[in-house]
């Protein structure tokens, strides 16, 4: 260990891993970026520093330090007294974002089974990650992405998803948009309103077939919804509320 490792701002060098540890509230692991790490660092471990606080609290490089340590390689740091929290999440922001095509194609590499199912759902449907979310996770709006990311997310139920998509399906001849993301979202509420049926609403397009456009927003095709199911309709229903 280089003698003067209290200093701030010097690059110092150890491999006493146990004065190191994580700050409370940072975030999750990515088991991805580990693996990643650890193959490229075992085939050539090129300079690379770990910025900690003088707690020797990991401020910037968790998943470096954690890779390090497993192959056993001499260690770089910096102390910059006073760091916390706040600047983990300045630098967490200030790196490389991962997208979803990054977190599923890690994931189905490890074998994660909710995620290979997930990836097949989707392609096999031609849709976006924010509509096969909704669908696998059975909620009516997007969501679920921390869990997505850290590794944990799950499948409510495939079957219904299944059904649920192909039900909305059924409304392409009829419109091109079927698949946007507000749409979709309209029709999983649709679902649940026990005054909606789906074939009278297939049946009330072919009166129409033009009648349903793109709309900003899920609110917006709520309406259109409403407006053309009650198309002819001698008692009006309410499918907004």
């Amino acid at each position: 260990m280089n003698n003067n490792q209290n200093q701030p701002n010097q690059v110092h060098t150890t491999t006493d891993y146990f004065l190191f540890k994580s700050i409370d509230g940072n975030r999750n692991k990515n088991l991805i970026h580990i693996n990643r790490l650890k193959k490229s660092m075992s085939e050539n471990y090129l300079f690379t520093i770990i910025i900690v606080n003088e707690k020797y609290e990991i401020i910037d490089g968790q998943h470096r330090f954690d890779v390090i340590q497993e192959l056993k390689l001499p260690l770089h740091y910096v102390i910059c007294k006073g760091y916390g929290l706040s600047q983990v999440h300045i630098l967490n922001q200030n790196s490389k974002t991962w997208n979803m095509d990054d977190y599923l194609e890690g994931y189905c590499s490890l074998g994660y089974a909710d995620y290979i199912k997930y990836k097949a759902f989707k392609e096999d449907y031609n849709i976006g990650h924010n509509e096969t979310l909704t669908l696998l996770c059975g909620v009516s709006k997007g969501g679920k992405n921390e869990e997505f990311f850290n590794g944990t997310f799950k499948i409510k139920n495939l079957a219904e998803a299944k059904k649920n998509i192909e039900k909305i399906a059924l409304v392409s001849p009829y419109y091109n948009g079927w698949k946007r993301r507000g749409f979709v979202f309209a029709m999983l509420g649709m679902f649940k309103n026990k005054s909606f049926d789906m074939n009278e609403f297939i049946q009330k397009l072919k009166q129409q077939p033009t009648s349903l456009k793109d709309c900003p927003t899920t609110s917006a095709y709520i309406v259109l919804i409403e407006e053309i199911f009650n198309y002819r309709r001698r008692e009006k229903i309410n499918l907004r509320y």
